[in-house]
């Protein structure tokens, strides 16, 4: 990751602090963040200051219509986050630096330049095909299941839901089998915060490159390699990383909402008849009230503007309120009833930085087959404590379980 200094033309330094902010940080995003989300919007309205943390300033864009508007004006609302007016304030360890450095990727470019790495991206994934995707997600799911099966109690977020991501997208990448739960281990640990781990892949994507060059395959790094952009090796390694990345903190956490969700609430419980709400239906409930993307620092303003009321100056830091803008009352006159076949959704954001086509069908897949598997492998699975004794992690961004304990029947795997 590089340095991320403020380019020509950006606002100079001195960003007024928001008078009224609201930190965003703390436990208040353990609990229930859409009661916060619901008290922001009604004290500030639709753009609301806050402060991230270290105190650094910006707007978190609640609103699904402000939200829309953003997403869908990158000329005005830039990925470049070298445009930030205050990178002066900003240490070189803040928490929230991985997530935001420039990095000459998909993540942080705009108009062609975006379009030359998104075609390369979207190309490769097209050519997964989803009936041996679901299969291998399948054979993934039951063999982590089988490493648990016989115990009667597990905790299915760091030994199911936080695993088979990785594990499936080290398939997708063509990765020898042996290497696949090192790979894992390593996304894992460095989605955590750990530098030492984060080399160690961006190691193995680098050594991968290489040997897709010699030896191409049908997987990802190697269409990306023959497609027509000719991203240059550094282009490569970072689109493969962001590629991996962005969908396994937010898989894991949709398969263990998702699983959460059905082992809490009646709708999704069997009944005697055998009946229960889909799977299909959860996931999409999930995507609408515990989303696992919550929040993204990711735009910056390219000259002075209005936007819900607020001024907003040249250079100033954008942070997508993904969750709130699904809470929106404009949107969800009666959010009691449940979002039903609704999937207008933020979850996979919009305009030309939405995921990629078609990572949102793919992840789909992954996830439904997941939770499917391991319903049906261990149908009298339950919670090992009370609903309200688990425990969210302390983010921001991502709306996941620490942990996820259940007991169930303890079942015979075949050789153990």
């Amino acid at each position: 990751m590089t340095d991320s200094p403020q380019v020509a033309g950006s606002a100079p330094p001195g960003y007024p602090d928001h008078a009224d902010a609201v930190p965003l940080y703390g436990p208040r995003y353990q609990t229930r963040p859409v009661e916060l989300y619901r008290e922001m919007r009604r004290q500030h309205g639709p753009v609301v200051p806050v402060m991230l943390q270290g105190d650094i300033p910006a707007w978190l864009v609640i609103g699904y219509r402000q939200l829309h508007q953003v997403l869908n004006d990158p000329k005005l609302f830039s990925r470049d986050c070298r445009r930030w007016n205050v990178w002066d304030r900003v240490p070189p360890d803040w928490p929230l630096m991985a997530f935001i450095a420039y990095q000459p990727s998909v993540l942080f470019t705009d108009g062609a330049e975006h379009e030359r790495h998104a075609a390369a991206i979207r190309s490769a994934l097209s050519g997964v095909d989803q009936f041996e995707l679901r299969f291998q997600c399948e054979r993934i799911a039951d063999g982590l299941i089988d490493s648990f099966a016989g115990n009667g109690k597990a905790d299915l977020m760091t030994q199911f839901a936080s695993l088979l991501p990785v594990l499936v997208a080290a398939w997708m990448f063509g990765l020898p089998e042996e290497e696949a739960p090192e790979l894992a281990r390593d996304v894992v640990e460095a989605m955590n915060g750990s530098a030492e781990a984060y080399q160690r892949f961006a190691a193995t994507m680098n050594q991968l490159l290489q040997t897709k060059r010699e030896s191409p395959g049908p997987d990802i790094p190697s269409r990306m390699l023959a497609h027509a952009s000719n991203l240059t090796n550094e282009e490569l390694t970072h689109d493969l990383i962001i590629t991996l990345t962005a969908g396994q903190d937010a898989m894991a956490n949709w398969i263990g909402n998702t699983l959460r969700l059905m082992l809490t609430d009646n709708r999704f419980a069997l009944t005697l008849a055998g009946g229960r709400r889909s799977v299909g239906q959860a996931l999409n409930e999930v995507l609408w009230e515990d989303t696992p993307g919550q929040n993204s620092l990711g735009r910056w303003a390219t000259r002075d503007t209005q936007l819900g009321g607020r001024h907003i100056r040249t250079g100033d830091g954008l942070v997508l309120g993904l969750a709130g803008a699904n809470a929106d009352p404009e949107i969800r006159l009666d959010p009691h009833t449940g979002p039903g076949g609704n999937h207008a959704h933020m979850a996979f954001a919009h305009g030309e930085h939405r995921c990629p086509h078609p990572a949102p069908e793919l992840a789909e897949v992954m996830a439904q087959t997941a939770v499917e598997v391991l319903l049906d492998r261990l149908p009298d699975t339950v919670l090992a404590v009370e609903p309200e004794d688990l425990v969210w992690r302390p983010s921001m961004q991502m709306r996941g379980l620490t942990a996820l304990p259940v007991i169930f029947t303890p079942a015979y795997v075949a050789g153990r």
